[in-house]
C-alpha cells in the first residue's frame, strides 16, 4: 500500500495514525491527515496552510473535540482508516498516476482531501473556511506543483520511464533467504507474545540482538545497545505510537520503510545479500518507529553508528561501492543530482580493474569518449544542488537486476559485470544508447563478460 508513497507522504501518515491514537480515537479520518500534514513541517504543504490562517495546535484541539464522542468505540490496539480516509489515499494514488508522478506526495495528500471534501464531505470544508483559507486558490497552487513535479522529472530522461513491475511486491519476497530471513523468522514468532497482529521495527532489531554472535550484534553493544537495556526500554512503552499499524499489510509502515531502506543500502553497499548491518542502517536511515526511539533513549548518535558500520565494508572496498560512488562523482561533474544508468556506466569505466571495465576495454571504450558521449546526450547540467543524490528509475532497475544476478549465481557480493550485465538488459537507457553510439553491441558485451569469467575460471 506504500511502496509508492514519499518519505514525506509515509510520515504524514504516520503522524495521523498517532494523532488518533493520542486522542484514543483509534481510527484515522481525514481530518487527522489534515493535522498530519500541519505537523510535518519539513514540506511546503503544511507551509500552504500556514499561510492561509491554519495552526497545528488549535487545528489539533479543535479535532480532538470533534471526535470525543466516539473515543470509546475502539477499544484495540490496530488503528484503521475510516472509509472517508480510505478514499482520500486511493484519491491521491489515483491523482499522482493521472500526473505520470512517480510517487504520491504531500501534495497529493492534500489535494485529494481538498478534492474528496468538495465532493462528499462538506464537514471538512468547514475546518479549512473556519480559518479564512482560500480553498479555490490553495487547490490551483498545488495543481501547478504537482504540474511542476511532473516537468521536474522530465530533466532526466531515464525519469520519464513508467516503473516496471516487479517480484517485489511484498517485503517478505525480497528477504526469504540467509541472515535476513533469519532474522525475520525470529521476528515474526515474537508477535504472538506481544499481543500484536502487524511487524515492527521493534521485533526485527530484537532479533538482531538476540543473535549475540554476529558482528553487528557486538557493535551495537559496543556503543550502548544490547539486549537487556533494549528490552528494558521495549517494556517502557505502552502503545505503538511511533509505528503505524493497517491490517491489510504485514508490516508496519515504518517496518516497511525501514527495510526497504535495507535493501536498497546493501545494494548501494555491493551486497547480493541483506545483512543485519544493512537493517540497522534502515533504522537509522528511517529516523522513525519504535526500535529508532528506542535508540535515541540509549543515546546513538546517527551518523557515528552508521560510520562504524560502514567502515568495515568499505576497507573491503566492494567493486559496486567503489563503481557507484565514482557515477554520483562522474554525475556532480556534470552538475547533475541525478545518478543515471550512463553515470553507472562511467562508474565501471573508472573502477579500472573489474571484468565490466576489462570488457569495455577491449571493445575500445574508453572513459574520455564515454564522458564525451554521455555530455552529447544529456547535456551540461545546471540543476545541481549540495543535496542528495537521486538514482534514476533505469539506475534502479540496473541494480536490481544486477542484484538478482548475483544471487542467482549465489554470489556473496555484486560484481561490475552483474552491472554490466544488467545495463544490457535496458536497451532504453541513457547507457545503452552511449554504448550504441560507441559502436558496442548487446552481444559484444555479454559475450567478453562471458569470455572473462571463463578465463578466470581456467586460471
Amino acid at each position: 500500500m506504500f511502496e509508492r508513497f514519499t518519505e514525506k507522504a509515509i510520515n504524514i501518515i504516520s503522524m495521523a495514525q498517532k494523532e488518533a491514537a493520542d486522542s484514543k480515537t483509534f481510527k484515522i479520518y481525514p481530518e487527522h491527515i489534515l493535522l498530519g500534514i500541519l505537523q510535518t513541517k519539513s514540506n511546503i504543504c503544511s507551509r500552504l496552510l500556514a499561510y492561509g490562517g491554519m495552526n497545528a495546535d488549535d487545528f489539533r484541539e479543535y479535532v480532538y473535540e470533534k471526535y470525543k464522542n466516539i473515543s470509546h468505540e475502539f477499544k484495540h490496539t490496530n488503528i484503521a482508516f475510516s472509509s472517508g480516509a480510505q478514499s482520500l489515499i486511493k484519491l491521491a494514488s489515483e491523482l499522482a498516476k493521472k500526473n505520470t508522478n512517480s510517487y504520491i506526495m504531500p501534495e497529493h495528500l492534500l489535494l485529494a482531501l481538498i478534492l474528496n471534501a468538495q465532493k462528499t464531505q462538506p464537514a471538512v470544508l468547514e475546518d479549512f473556511k473556519r480559518y479564512g483559507t482560500d480553498i479555490e486558490k490553495l487547490k490551483l497552487t498545488l495543481l501547478k506543483l504537482i504540474a511542476k513535479n511532473d516537468k521536474k522529472n522530465q530533466l532526466h530522461p531515464e525519469l520519464e520511464v513508467k516503473q516496471e513491475k516487479n517480484d517485489y511486491s511484498t517485503v517478505q519476497s525480497i528477504f526469504k533467504d540467509g541472515e535476513a530471513k533469519d532474522i525475520l523468522d525470529r521476528a515474526v514468532a515474537k508477535l504472538t507474545a506481544s499481543h500484536y497482529e502487524i511487524l515492527g521495527t521493534e521485533q526485527i532489531v530484537q532479533s538482531i540482538l538476540e543473535d549475540k554472535n554476529s558482528d553487528v550484534s557486538k557493535l551495537l553493544e559496543e556503543s550502548g545497545v544490547d539486549l537487556d537495556n533494549y528490552l528494558s526500554k521495549l517494556q517502557e512503552i505502552s502503545s505503538r505510537q511511533a509505528e503505524f499499524e493497517e491490517k491489510q499489510i504485514i508490516f508496519t509502515p515504518n517496518a516497511f520503510k525501514t527495510m526497504f531502506l535495507a535493501f536498497e543500502t546493501a545494494k548501494e553497499l555491493g551486497s547480493a545479500n541483506v545483512k543485519p548491518e544493512h537493517i540497522i542502517l534502515g533504522v537509522l536511515k528511517a529516523k522513525s518507529g519504535i526500535a529508532y526511539n528506542i535508540f535515541k533513549e540509549l543515546n546513538i548518535k546517527d551518523d557515528e553508528l552508521a560510520h562504524k558500520i560502514i567502515k568495515p565494508i568499505e576497507k573491503q572496498m566492494p567493486e559496486t561501492l567503489t563503481i557507484l560512488r565514482l557515477a554520483k562523482r562522474e554525475a556532480q561533474s556534470m552538475n547533475r543530482n541525478i545518478v543515471g544508468s550512463e553515470f553507472i556506466l562511467l562508474g565501471i569505466i573508472g573502477e579500472g580493474a573489474g571484468i565490466g571495465a576489462r570488457v569495455l576495454s577491449r571493445l575500445g571504450v574508453t572513459i574520455k569518449d564515454a564522458r564525451i558521449e554521455v555530455e552529447r546526450v544529456l547535456g551540461y547540467g545546471n540543476s545541481y544542488t549540495f543535496g542528495e543524490f537521486v538514482f534514476s528509475d533505469r539506475a534502479k532497475k540496473i541494480l536490481e537486476l544486477a542484484w538478482e544476478k548475483a544471487k542467482k549465481h549465489k554470489n556473496t557480493k555484486i560484481a561490475s559485470e552483474n552491472l554490466l550485465w544488467a545495463i544490457t538488459q535496458t536497451p532504453d537507457s541513457v547507457a545503452m544508447q552511449v554504448l550504441s553510439n560507441l559502436g558496442v553491441d548487446v552481444l559484444e558485451i555479454n559475450q567478453g563478460i562471458l569470455t572473462e569469467l571463463e578465463s578466470i575460471k581456467n586460471e
